[in-house]
């Protein structure tokens, strides 16, 4: 695809091969910059439409807007819904998506969606890993907690422990509680993504407080917004393993930071999509 802007900004999309009667997939994660890359997107999806491709699948490793899932306040927009209507205005036929931030989002499409999961790429390398049996799993916060009893579940059954923050008012601080125990346990914190790393970090000095021996972070999903780098590698995390569903520049990377390729699961994904065969299979 050669894909170029136009002096004042526009993008420019020409598909440089045919596409006609094909089954295609297109893979763009929509992540920074959310905007440029959705544009993109929606302009990639009509090229194809108007090339006479038989099927359109768009892969977005990284949903953006996704956490805009609901009204939390009068007057505001659920953007998730309105990016999925654009997804398939623009043409698309389904939608694959790795772990979107809330189930729920998958109602938003009025297409076939296929929901793929990063954990096991990233229980897979644990598993390579000589870290210590008495684990416990961790959610840094209690929306975290189905995630977090799943991937307990897949690590021989771990024990689970959950980080419950509580705002007391306005411009007050946070008050932080542990359900669990992580004495002299290594504690491995699951969540779907990393933004600015604040709750992650914040229930990270919770363990270590509590008595953890080491605390390593799991996320699907690198976003990584500033002051993030700062927080994660300032040496309270023994790693922070991510997958590259969003890929990471050089100034973004740190010691104790160790990406997961997930190209296998995408790439198998999209075979089973294309043969119709079972998705959730591969996940069992």
């Amino acid at each position: 695809v050669l894909i170029k802007r136009f002096a004042d900004g526009e993008i420019y999309v020409q598909l440089q091969e045919s596409v006609r009667g094909c089954d295609v997939f297109l893979v763009q994660p929509t992540c920074s910059p959310v905007n440029e890359n959705l544009m993109e997107l929606f302009v990639m999806i009509d090229a194809c439409r108007r090339a006479s491709a038989r099927s359109i699948t768009v892969v977005i490793p990284y949903f953006g807007y996704a956490r805009a899932d609901r009204k939390a306040q009068g007057r505001e927009a659920i953007t998730a819904k309105l990016s999925a209507n654009l997804l398939t205005e623009a043409g698309s036929d389904r939608v694959i998506v790795c772990d979107i931030h809330s189930t729920q989002a998958l109602g938003y499409f009025d297409i076939p969606v296929d929901h793929i999961h990063g954990q096991p790429v990233i229980l897979d390398y644990l598993a390579s890993k000589t870290i210590s049996k008495d684990l416990v799993v961790v959610s840094p916060d209690v929306g975290g907690v189905v995630r977090a009893r799943a991937f307990a579940k897949k690590l021989s059954d771990a024990p689970l422990a959950i980080v419950d923050k509580r705002r007391q008012g306005h411009n007050m601080s946070e008050v932080m509680h542990l359900i669990g125990d992580v004495k002299g346990k290594v504690a491995i914190m699951v969540d779907d993504m990393i933004d600015t790393a604040g709750t992650i970090t914040s229930a990270a000095a919770l363990l270590k407080q509590e008595g953890a021996e080491a605390v390593y972070a799991c996320s699907t999903h690198a976003v990584f917004s500033p002051p993030a780098i700062e927080r994660l590698s300032g040496g309270i995390f023994e790693e922070v393993i991510v997958t590259n569903s969003i890929l990471l520049p050089e100034h973004k990377c740190f010691p104790q930071l160790t990406v997961l390729s997930m190209a296998n699961l995408v790439a198998e994904t999209i075979w089973h999509v294309h043969r119709d065969g079972s998705v959730s299979s591969i996940f069992q």
